[in-house]
């Protein structure tokens, strides 16, 4: 059975957008994973360590056999092998891809939360998660996510930054 999936990508340091590019690369070159949709890229203000460069952040929706632990195994690997470093918490980053949404489940385990404990107060989340499926209602607060994104106070912090314009790899060449 097919496994639809929402990551989060993000990354604030060296060649971002780059980064994104590779990491969606190595994720669609994955055997049991198929990236079928992503949303534009958002220039956005850090957010808890606010003492560092601002993020590009994307989403995307996969398709993937793997169970969510061993797809949490593969982003980490991606991670690693784009120099990802996790030494200040919420700090910069190669890069950072989380898992959102895992069909409708709900995960909590020792390694792994799902849906993403804070995706419902973070805008540069639920914007270009809105962009890849505005008909998503997320679960766990039984609403719309449109209806959460007018709720939430720090939009303004989340810019356009590349426009998905579905022509080349991922639908992101220069504009």
């Amino acid at each position: 059975m097919s496994h639809t999936v929402y990551i989060g990508i993000g990354s604030n340091i060296g060649d971002r957008e780059k980064y994104l590019q590779q990491a969606l690369v190595q994720l669609n070159k994955h055997e049991e994973v198929s990236v079928t949709n992503i949303s534009s890229i958002y220039e956005t203000d850090p957010v808890g360590y606010t003492n560092q460069a601002a993020f590009l952040n994307m989403a995307a929706e996969l398709k993937t056999e793997l169970p969510p632990l061993e797809l949490l195994n593969v982003l980490q690997k991606i991670e690693h092998h784009l120099n990802r470093k996790r030494e200040i918490h919420w700090g910069p980053r190669t890069i950072d891809l989380d898992i959102l949404l895992y069909n409708d489940e709900n995960i909590e385990s020792e390694k792994l939360k799902i849906p993403h404990p804070h995706m419902y107060e973070r805008a540069f989340v639920l914007i270009p998660l809105y962009e890849v499926n505005s008909n998503l209602i997320l679960k766990t607060v039984n609403q719309p996510i449109g209806e959460i994104i007018t709720e939430l106070p720090d939009k303004e912090g989340v810019r356009l930054w590349k426009k998905n314009n579905g022509v080349g790899e991922f639908g992101l060449l220069e504009s």
